[in-house]
């Protein structure tokens, strides 16, 4: 019997020089990665195409399914290039934007910019804040398409940073033409999830689903949720449900609301996905401090712990292994911390949906699975499932007991590797008998040392059509008495 707890949320790592080194893909298989990222900020698109081949075949080689993310860059609205690379600035002196300006002879005074509309957007008093907040300008005015400011938090300034506008309104279209062209290759790899950057409302969502879906690709979309609009109330839920996933982007989020205000977004905006039955993401800075340190802070230990309690689905490492020193130790670091972050009673409580009525038989059947799972002596639930609805509605039910999503289908099976608490399981069931099926499923879970005789276990179907959204039955079986369908 396998006595090894299983990792209910899910780590997220992306891929970059650092997991190209020889050895350290499957070093981050064996230490328990569930999804890679293929960042498309950096890197070519045979890169990405090279890198999600090798996780294909490392998949197999190992018989562990582990999804694929692609990570669109988005409307990255930035400075140009210093003549010296990088600059210095003064508290309180004068330093210009200007679109007009030569692109690659920025100096201490003036830079150009990538981004036109930011003249006509800014008005005396915004606040820029430029390299992730930690240099910060207040506009003065704008002169013939140049923003004069003022610096109010100095420091070193380099080439093609970030701006970011305080509280919001830059109107930078979502999905850019290399967004339109990476797309192509985003179908070309077939990736299970494509993260939408800096998403306004829910329309830059369905445009970036009809974009996919002309390639001849059905990803779930994931919305990087980085922009102040994007937090109103209103407006959350819609981006929500346009999506299949979120992610609390808190670099750009945290600099376009304010340091102070994120957590408390983080943990609304986790709560709503929940609730809407959308996966929740964390992502930016978990484990920053091992992208050269093999070991995380504290306060790093802490954050990616309350992540867990929040009800996050996956916790996302960027740097640490991409371009980290230590990226099979980040990796194994968060694995320890959600194992015993998972150990606490208030991750195995849930409230959800319990004084809601259920409008579909399959739902319901999702629902009332986890209710006895919750309240009997249950070892694991097996859904047999097409289209995976039904394990990603049992997910949003809080419970230490795993979810086994048994499917034929390799797009469901790629889109379980992030729900919360669910594990994938290829599994074909040509004999239409559900006695057999019933015996195969028991057979696959103690092959995997996962349950043992006398074990109970749960299991949902439908009528073994393939017919997507068919479950409509819930059997409850012992491991050594008699399976009848």
């Amino acid at each position: 019997m396998n006595t090894e707890p299983l990792r209910r949320t899910k780590i997220l790592a992306t891929l970059g020089p650092a997991s190209d080194a020889p050895g350290v893909l499957e070093g981050l298989f064996k230490a328990g990665v569930d999804v890679v990222r293929l960042n498309f900020s950096h890197g070519s698109a045979q890169d990405h195409i090279n890198r999600a081949a090798a996780v294909r075949e490392l998949s197999k080689k190992t018989n562990r399914l582990v999804g694929i993310l692609a990570d669109l860059q988005g409307p990255k609205i930035r400075i140009e290039r210093f003549t010296d690379t990088k600059v210095w600035l003064e508290e309180g002196q004068a330093f210009a934007l200007d679109i007009n300006f030569d692109p690659k002879a920025g100096e201490s005074t003036q830079v150009a910019i990538s981004y036109e509309p930011l003249a006509k957007e800014v008005k005396p008093g915004s606040r820029l804040l430029l390299d992730d907040g930690r240099i910060v300008l207040d506009v003065v005015n704008v002169v013939n398409m140049r923003v004069n400011c003022t610096v109010i938090v100095g420091g070193h300034l380099s080439n093609n940073k970030g701006i970011n506008l305080m509280g919001g309104g830059l109107s930078a279209a979502a999905l850019t033409d290399k967004d339109k062209e990476d797309i192509k290759t985003v179908a070309k790899i077939d990736c299970d999830y494509v993260a939408i950057s800096f998403p306004r409302c829910a329309e830059d969502l369905h445009e970036a689903r009809r974009l996919l879906e002309a390639e001849g690709c059905y990803a779930g979309i994931v919305a990087k949720v980085e922009r102040a609009e994007a937090v109103v109330e209103d407006v959350l839920d819609e981006i929500i449900l346009a999506s299949d996933a979120v992610m609390v982007a808190r670099g750009d989020l945290g600099v376009e609301i304010g340091d102070a205000r994120l957590p408390a977004v983080q943990k609304h905006l986790i709560q709503r996905a929940r609730a809407l039955d959308r996966i929740a993401i964390t992502a930016t800075q978990m484990m920053e401090s091992m992208i050269e340190n093999p070991i995380p802070t504290r306060a790093e230990v802490c954050d990616v712990a309350n992540a867990v309690f929040d009800g996050t689905d996956a916790i996302m490492l960027s740097a640490e292994t991409a371009s980290g020193k230590y990226p099979v130790k980040a990796v194994e670091a968060m694995v320890r911390v959600c194992l015993e972050a998972e150990k606490h009673t208030s991750v195995r409580v849930s409230k959800h949906r319990v004084d809601k009525q259920f409008e579909r038989v399959d739902e319901a059947i999702a629902m009332s699975a986890m209710y006895m799972a919750n309240h009997s002596n249950i070892k694991a639930i097996v859904s047999l499932t097409e289209s995976g609805a039904t394990p990603l509605w049992m997910s949003r039910i809080s419970s230490g007991i795993p979810i086994f999503a048994f499917s034929s289908t390799e797009h469901t099976l790629g889109k379980v590797t992030l729900y919360r608490g669910v594990f994938p399981v290829r599994f074909t069931h040509e004999l239409q008998d559900h006695a057999e099926v019933n015996r195969a499923i028991v057979e696959r879970l103690k092959k995997r040392n996962f349950a043992a005789l006398g074990d109970r276990l749960i299991i949902t179907k439908g009528d073994l059509t393939g017919i997507k959204g068919g479950t409509n039955a819930l059997k409850v079986v012992t491991i050594g008495e008699g399976l009848t369908p």
